[in-house]
């Protein structure tokens, strides 16, 4: 049987702690509707017998302290809500002992934005990581040694594991489910959650928001200038130009500052605009093509695709309630 301890840390998204829970125990309840023991022995773990969550609005009381426990399997890190900085600090006294039960052999799994909780014990130094795509500029920036997944739902190294936005928390339960009991049980519980079994990434979700929060700022005149031409012929050339940088130190001073090179920054600010025409009017993709800046239509399905994990006419059947219907 394993262990599962879900943290309660505070302020967490109270879901973040209920869903997990509800999905261990119910595997539990299926194999003992079949005759066969129950798989998982889980614990709510805390700093205190009861958390305040959401400003006081929820409670939980917790099974066990971690003063308590020795020795876990799995330990689940829920999501965080607020500010990172201030809840990483706020919780900081779990952080020696998640590092314990790491080096005890217990695996880690970070849900949405518990990765920054995760990241902080500093065991994802040097390794791949995953949270939620709106959160990806602030997390690079509070841990740089860390390498933030774009667009995955599910990051698997060393017995370390996070998943991406919000619910897709879902699927990592479900990876879990099936290493720690087999295929058909998460097929079954899949069925019963009614959730899209073996889902990999979270990029048809991410709205692009150029990341504005640095100091540069020739480069952050250039993002404005591409944000408001994007229907405009743009190059790295002409862009570097414009604003007197050489080209080489441009491109370097803009992925520094934004996390994109140039081109990719060009690209994703025209297919942002793009993704809004295909869900909000009844234009079809060469129109919408043509509207953003492209006129080859290979070349925009590859970017799209490359950004968006559909293409254009997925998407547009996907978001557009037009053509869905």
């Amino acid at each position: 049987m394993k262990h599962i301890s879900i943290l309660v840390p505070y302020e967490a998204v109270p879901s973040a702690i209920v869903d997990p829970r509800y999905m261990f125990t119910a595997i539990n309840q299926f194999l003992v509707s079949a005759g066969k023991q129950p798989a998982f022995e889980v614990q709510l773990v805390g700093l205190t017998a009861q958390v305040p969550l959401n400003n006081g609005a929820f409670a939980v009381n917790t099974d066990v302290l971690i003063s308590d426990l020795k020795k876990t399997d799995l330990v689940v890190i829920p999501a965080l809500s607020g500010d990172m900085k201030a809840m990483v600090e706020l919780n900081k006294d779990f952080v020696p002992w998640i590092i314990n039960q790491y080096k005890n052999g217990a695996e880690v799994a970070s849900l949405c934005l518990g990765a920054f909780l995760l990241a902080s014990t500093g065991l994802l130094n040097g390794k791949s990581c995953s949270t939620h795509w709106m959160s990806g500029n602030e997390f690079r920036a509070m841990f740089p040694e860390v390498a933030m997944t774009d667009g995955t739902i599910i990051t698997e190294i060393d017995g370390l594991y996070s998943s991406g936005g919000a619910s897709s928390y879902w699927n990592l339960l479900l990876h879990i489910i099936e290493k720690y009991t087999g295929r058909e049980l998460a097929i079954m519980a899949a069925k019963f959650f009614a959730i899209e079994i073996d889902r990999k990434s979270q990029s048809p979700f991410v709205m692009f928001n150029g990341q504005k929060k640095h100091e540069d700022e020739p480069i952050k005149l250039a993002q404005e200038f591409i944000e408001h031409n994007y229907t405009a012929k743009l190059s790295v050339d002409g862009l570097a130009d414009q604003f007197a940088i050489g080209r080489r130190h441009f491109e370097r001073r803009f992925k520094k500052a934004t996390n994109n090179t140039p081109a990719e920054y060009i690209q994703r600010v025209k297919v942002e605009a793009a993704k809004k025409q295909l869900e909000n009017s009844s234009k079809n993709i060469n129109e919408v093509m043509y509207q953003v800046g492209y006129n080859d239509v290979k070349a925009f399905r590859a970017v799209f695709k490359k950004f968006t994990g559909l293409s254009p006419n997925d998407y547009k059947h996907k978001y557009n309630r037009q053509a869905a219907a």
